[in-house]
């Protein structure tokens, strides 16, 4: 006979998951806009130059957010440019054309205030960040509390969700199987 434990705590597995890469699982693609609370604009990839600059629906401010791994760890692109969203070893947010390197690579946490932080997956600790005026903030001066890390994801203007919600039934002993039927 199998007894469920009780209180059984999942994060050390998810976080052992989530650092590694996975060859296996299907890798996703969205498109979204990083809304900055600090610079109240949106991230921007201007090819090497970064910035929180960028109005709602601006080309720049266009960005597609590759997932690869069971956990939450993201590359980010600039629809736009082509380039990825790096930070450097001395924490500088910079463009790179080629993001397989681990500094292109972030962990998406989802704040208790219902924003995102982007932490460097490399630099443990440093999250991408932008002041009042836009500019980047340096990975070590940054901290998980601080506004100038949060952010929100919007979609750009004039733009639906691209994935489909997940349509699904419950199916009970009194539900009957539908047969589609055929047009003749």
């Amino acid at each position: 006979m199998f007894v469920a434990e009780e209180n059984v705590d999942f994060r050390i597995h998810v976080e052992n998951q989530t650092r590694a890469r996975d060859d296996v699982s299907r890798k996703q693609l969205r498109l979204y806009q990083l809304y900055s609370r600090t610079s109240g604009k949106h991230i921007q990839v201007l090819g090497r130059r970064i910035s929180a600059k960028g109005e709602d629906g601006d080309k720049y401010a266009q960005l597609l957010v590759e997932t690869d791994t069971f956990g939450s760890q993201v590359r980010i692109k600039g629809k736009e440019t082509d380039f990825y969203l790096c930070m450097n070893r001395k924490g500088k947010l910079v463009g790179k054309p080629d993001g397989t390197s681990k500094e292109c690579v972030f962990i998406e946490k989802v704040l208790e205030n219902n924003y995102t932080a982007l932490m460097s997956a490399k630099y443990s600790g440093w999250y991408v960040g932008f002041t009042k005026k836009g500019r980047p903030r340096k990975g070590p001066k940054t901290r998980e509390n601080q506004q100038d890390v949060h952010f929100m994801k919007r979609y750009p203007k004039g733009q639906v969700d691209l994935q489909k919600p997940f349509k699904y039934t419950t199916v009970t002993k009194r539900t009957r199987r539908i047969r589609p039927t055929n047009p003749s």
